[in-house]
């Protein structure tokens, strides 16, 4: 990580955060200690906050990713801090709804939008590793296609911001509002953690977000194109990922 000071003055009100002085980027022990305090005082604090007290904290050293399903986050970071970077994986496999909703996101919050590529293109990766890796070796997909870009993008960073949801799998039902990201030396800020897929569906309809039309077509959660099928009403609405392989996470959020 860069040696990176990011000064914060104002705390954040109703019960969260005063971060005094300078945070020092190169320290992930004091970064740990900040991640422990802002996990405690901000467990139950709106998202608002939340991304409030991340913003002031980590000022341009923060981004949000996501995976175009909807913009919630992407709204709501973008209220707080307008101009902040947005980091979307384009994997080569995408709907064309995904790439559509990226680029409407580009034109209609005030972000920056930056598409990240993996290091292969998918003729390069089919003529290297054989065609449909997808299929016989997913978990190599993913690392290819979306963990390894993802490393590299968010190494300019010291935070990011997710959309991650305690409701959505068993792998993140422990999920806190603010946790240290060991695996990368960073802070991962999850401000809907503890929401639930209604407030998420409120929070769309009461602020007009734009939301993957493919949502409305029977896919609730939505990857790239090969491994992504419809789900049936009563389903979960992520066993449409991966379906019939027993894979739930893509490696991003592990």
């Amino acid at each position: 990580m860069s040696s990176v000071a990011t000064t914060t003055s104002d705390p954040v009100v109703d019960g969260a955060v005063q971060v005094d002085g300078t945070v020092q980027q190169e320290e992930p022990h004091h970064m740990e200690q900040i991640v422990e305090r802002a996990a405690e005082e901000l467990a139950d604090a709106s998202a608002d906050d939340i991304l409030r007290w991340a913003t002031n904290t980590f000022g341009e050293r923060i981004c949000v990713t996501s995976s175009m399903t909807d913009a919630v986050i992407i709204h709501m970071a973008s209220a707080v801090a307008p101009g902040i970077d947005v980091v979307f994986l384009d994997t080569g496999y995408h709907f064309a709804e995904t790439i559509g909703t990226r680029d409407a996101v580009s034109a209609v919050y005030p972000v920056n939008l930056i598409s990240i590529t993996p290091s292969r293109t998918v003729a390069e990766q089919d003529a290297e590793l054989g065609p449909r890796l997808y299929g016989r070796n997913p978990d190599l997909c993913c690392y290819l296609r979306k963990v390894e870009p993802l490393e590299r993008a968010l190494s300019r960073y010291d935070a990011w911001i997710t959309g991650v949801r305690r409701d959505e799998t068993v792998e993140r039902r422990d999920a806190r509002v603010v946790e240290w990201d060991a695996r990368r030396e960073m802070v991962k800020v999850n401000p809907i953690a503890g929401w639930s897929a209604k407030q998420v569906d409120d929070y769309i309809a009461d602020n007009s977000i734009l939301v993957n039309p493919l949502v409305y077509d029977g896919y609730p959660s939505i990857g790239c194109a090969t491994c992504t099928r419809q789900v049936a009403p009563g389903e979960n609405p992520r066993s449409g990922r991966w379906a019939g392989t027993g894979k739930t996470e893509c490696g991003i959020h592990l």
